[in-house]
């Protein structure tokens, strides 16, 4: 028996591949492969195999599975599942109506599928969500702050309640398509038979017709407004964090739901503070002479300035903590730290006073031998 290749492989798709990008991969291929269209004598052993490689990919957990332990994850995993055509999944027949649609002009595999695409055509639909972004500053991220957001939403008719009719009695069941919301035609080809399944063109869909519309929206059963949603940015946010806002997305069909909004947030960089998680990151100037006997500092924090100790001896890049001066926790929690990198600063333009006062220090140091250049200079000898 010849060796399994990699899924990815077969489906020509990197392993970071999202959702989009494998079904693309899969249909091209499918397409090219048919056995009812490709009669190369491998076709119908590579349709399999592709077939076999989507099953595994377009399922997260089957995925997660085969991407942690490979083929030996898919021992028995498909035991008990429905096999259709070809070794299709019954959750398949979606993708592969799709393909037959673009053979044969909207091919449904002679009925399979009908059903449940009646019901998708007639029944309502909730609507796609929609994402945005919105800029925040660094100080409104660490204490949170109310944000106005002014769009445009298509919203249900108050009047209607979205049905788009005057009255309840005034909807009906459309003669056309019978309230499937479709209508189903037979189309004879080289193949065989194959029934076309397309989207009704008296109801346009919804299954069902309206005597007298509603005077409010005209029988679209939505209103096109412009509205101002209330944002509120929680304290603590993390810069690519979402927010959720219900029903403020796409919205429905058939009298369904709107989506939700996600937006997305940005927080702009501060001069100074640097954020990591929940601590926030500073870097303090110090002298040599207070970094040799210490000192106190006030040192500035997002909640106002802290006085804090620097201990005598202070070397170069030595990380002081100040505790709970950090962002606050986004769930309640104990807030962050603030950690104080300390920088030596090196004067450069000295006074006559203080070069002999240096001066007296390096005749005191070279006396003492306390030099650190001598004792670099003893671990090469």
């Amino acid at each position: 028996m010849a060796e399994k290749r990699d899924y990815y492989e077969v489906l020509g798709i990197s392993k970071n591949a999202n959702d989009d990008e494998i079904r693309k991969a899969y249909r091209s291929l499918a397409k090219k492969y048919h056995p009812d269209v490709n009669k190369a004598p491998d076709a119908e052993a590579k349709f399999k195999e592709i077939n076999e490689a989507y099953e595994v990919l377009s399922d997260k957990q089957k995925r997660a599975t085969y991407d942690q332990f490979g083929f030996a994850g898919m021992d028995g995993a498909q035991a008990g599942a429905g096999q259709g055509f070809g070794g299709f999944q019954s959750g398949s027949f979606d993708d592969l109506n799709d393909i037959f649609s673009s053979f044969f002009g909207g091919g449904d595999m002679g009925g399979f599928g009908q059903q449940r695409s009646s019901r998708r055509a007639a029944g309502p639909r909730r609507g796609e969500d929609r994402y945005m972004k919105i800029n925040i500053d660094f100080m409104d991220a660490c204490f949170g702050k109310t944000e106005n957001v002014t769009l445009n939403v298509d919203e249900k008719c108050t009047r209607c309640g979205g049905t788009g009719a005057y009255s309840g009695s005034d909807i009906e069941t459309c003669s056309t398509c019978h309230g499937s919301g479709t209508v189903i035609t037979q189309q004879r080809t080289a193949f065989g038979v194959f029934q076309s399944q397309g989207v009704c063109p008296d109801c346009h869909g919804t299954g069902k017709r309206i005597r007298r519309v509603c005077p409010e929206c005209g029988g679209t059963g939505y209103k096109h407004n412009r509205v101002t949603v209330e944002v509120k940015i929680p304290a603590g946010i993390a810069d690519g964090q979402s927010l959720h806002i219900a029903g403020k997305g796409e919205r429905g069909t058939n009298g369904g739901d709107n989506g939700d909004l996600y937006i997305q947030v940005h927080i702009r960089p501060h001069n100074q503070f640097v954020r990591d998680g929940k601590n926030i990151t500073l870097e303090i100037p110090v002298s040599a002479v207070d970094a040799t006997l210490g000192c106190t500092v006030d040192v500035p924090t997002i909640n106002g300035e802290v006085t804090m100790k620097i201990p005598a001896g202070t070397q170069e890049g030595t990380q002081l903590r100040l505790r709970g001066e950090g962002v606050p926790d986004i769930r309640g929690g104990k807030p962050g730290d603030q950690l104080c990198t300390i920088r030596i600063q090196i004067d450069k333009k000295l006074s006559s006073r203080e070069k002999d006062l240096y001066r007296e220090l390096q005749n005191e140091e070279s006396s003492s031998k306390k030099n650190p250049f001598d004792s670099f200079r003893k671990m090469f000898n």
